[in-house]
């Protein structure tokens, strides 16, 4: 499929670009959308979540009250998880929570994000720009020209551009990233795909 190629002032200039449909114009696969996202997720978590158990108390064992005839349960010593201050029953542990998706799969999950913002008439491809300084007023006035201001963007650049990056810092509905760092989630995350025209021959090779 072609798509007209605009600049930063929001003008047609008349060239288009070809997504292909490979990449842009499969079925989307919704569960390994779920899986690819599922594992981002996965993979922030710090997992560091502790609490003692009975064993790792400080506290007598001597047994409080006698086994039968007490009126209440049989708790035992001080660091029974049924008194106040007590241990808890199967905390939780220091443990990993990444785990393993293939290649493909991610490759395929990628793809079917790219595809529902194409059917979704929420890509814009823009001729390669750059700033001569960090400024958000420009990146402002980009999205303002492109009828996307009130949206929440995704600017995918060909490769890492300081002067974008910074100039989009501040801005809680813009974010930047490359092509080689493109990921399923922050495809879904963004309302709107701003794609650099060197950016796309790279992301139809996906």
């Amino acid at each position: 499929m072609e798509i007209n190629v605009y600049n930063i002032k929001g003008e047609d200039t008349g060239k288009k670009v070809t997504l292909v449909n490979d990449v842009f114009g499969i079925e989307p696969n919704d569960h390994i959308i779920y899986m690819d996202v599922k594992q981002y997720m996965a993979n922030k978590r710090q997992g560091t979540a502790k609490s003692k158990e009975r064993s790792e108390m400080s506290g007598s064992t001597r047994k409080l009250g006698r086994q039968k005839g007490g009126g209440g349960a049989r708790r035992g010593d001080i660091n029974s998880p049924l008194l106040v201050g007590g241990a808890r029953v199967f905390g939780p542990k220091p443990r990993d929570y990444s785990f393993k998706l293939n290649k493909k799969e991610k490759a395929l999950a990628r793809r079917s994000a790219l595809s529902y913002k194409l059917r979704e008439e929420a890509i814009t491809v823009v001729e390669d720009f750059s700033f001569e300084a960090p400024k958000t007023k420009a990146l402002l006035e980009l999205a303002k020209n492109l009828n996307i201001a009130n949206k929440k963007i995704l600017v995918v650049l060909p490769k890492n551009d300081d002067m974008v990056y910074l100039s989009a810092r501040n801005l809680q509905k813009a974010k930047i990233t490359t092509v080689s760092e493109l990921n399923t989630y922050n495809l879904l995350d963004a309302t709107h795909l701003v794609l650099l025209e060197s950016s796309v021959s790279e992301i139809n090779n996906f």
